[in-house]
């Protein structure tokens, strides 16, 4: 039996291969398209900007644009992109502008280093600190209730779905959006918050992605959106000509940042006390210090996203070769 599953393994191997007539060669798999993106061509706006025709073909037609119409501020030869997104409540239409992003601010002659956790979202070198505020956590329970309503609904083995099935796992899609969009205008409010009071802001340079992978913390690290903060941290900085320096976060909590010495804890363990100096402090607050140190070490070297270095990640930035470009977009199409 195993000789002849191998055999016919084989053979539809060797028949994808060899491209025979009436077969398909290798299977092809449909995968759920999201969004489709344009460039400066397929597209047309009309006069008062509040609709969208598209040329491609495709059969789209017109659609009425909703929502701000930042749009009449700039000229159409500066939208560079046009992207259709489909998401849990509805489309939308993300536009790519070339724009210049800099904006002057006035100095504060301050610093600060900041130590992401899940006590605290962030505390920072002077003892202050910003509540997690776990909109996963604290929505759990709806999410649980719509998912049960959702699988109740589902029939195995049915090819189609019924439309009672489709509805709940909209309305279960649309819960995690919003608490998606809660922690992103979270994650924007304290970044943007940072950025104005300082001039220098130094973070640990974290792998969420390694960390996420701890079975018992995965679900709260996820939670606390420390990458979105991040990338909202590095544009406000990008944008209002701010320091912002990522450390590396080796030994940033065990080392005193009094005396230096290590002094070895666990992550239960919140309070910093330095047998060596005699020391005490709150062990985010602790790493908050060694944190901003460090970055004072590594100003103008690697990891320092100031004046023009900016990562091309960066959220709402795209750098482009006439300047610098930013997203707008226009919800509910």
């Amino acid at each position: 039996a195993a000789e002849r599953t191998w055999s016919a393994i084989s053979r539809f191997f060797d028949n994808c291969r060899k491209k025979v007539k009436g077969k398909k060669g290798f299977p092809k798999f449909k995968r759920s398209c999201r969004s489709v993106e344009y460039k400066t061509s397929g597209w047309k706006l009309s006069p008062n900007r509040k609709a969208i025709t598209f040329r491609d073909g495709k059969n789209i037609g017109t659609l009425k644009l909703k929502g701000t119409y930042d749009l009449n501020y700039y000229d159409i030869k500066q939208i560079k992109r046009v992207r259709l997104v489909r998401r849990a409540d509805g489309y939308y239409a993300q536009f790519a502008i070339d724009a210049k992003v800099r904006v002057e601010s006035n100095l504060t002659g301050k610093m600060v280093g900041l130590d992401l956790g899940l006590k605290f979202f962030i505390a920072d070198n002077e003892g202050n600190t910003e509540p997690c505020p776990q909109f996963y956590r604290k929505s759990e329970k709806q999410l649980n209730r719509a998912n049960r309503k959702k699988s109740k609904k589902f029939k195995r083995g049915a090819q189609v779905q019924s439309k009672n099935y489709h509805k709940a796992r909209n309305r279960y899609a649309r819960k995690h959006l919003g608490i998606s969009r809660q922690r992103k205008e979270y994650c924007k409010r304290v970044a943007y918050s940072v950025i104005q009071s300082n001039d220098l802001v130094a973070y640990e340079d974290l792998n969420v992605k390694g960390l996420v992978r701890n079975r018992r913390l995965a679900k709260s690290i996820s939670d606390a959106g420390w990458s979105t903060f991040r990338q909202w941290l590095e544009y406000f900085g990008f944008k209002y000509g701010k320091v912002t320096i990522a450390v590396p976060p080796h030994k940033t909590s065990q080392n005193c940042s009094s005396c230096g010495h290590i002094v070895k804890k666990s992550l239960s363990t919140r309070t910093h006390v330095c047998p060596h100096c005699g020391f005490t402090e709150d062990r985010d607050v602790n790493a908050a210090i060694n944190i901003l140190k460090l970055a004072l070490c590594t100003v103008g070297h690697t990891g320092t996203y100031a004046w023009g270095d900016l990562p091309s990640w960066a959220v709402g930035v795209i750098l482009s070769f006439n300047g610098e470009s930013t997203n707008q977009e226009s919800p509910h199409l």
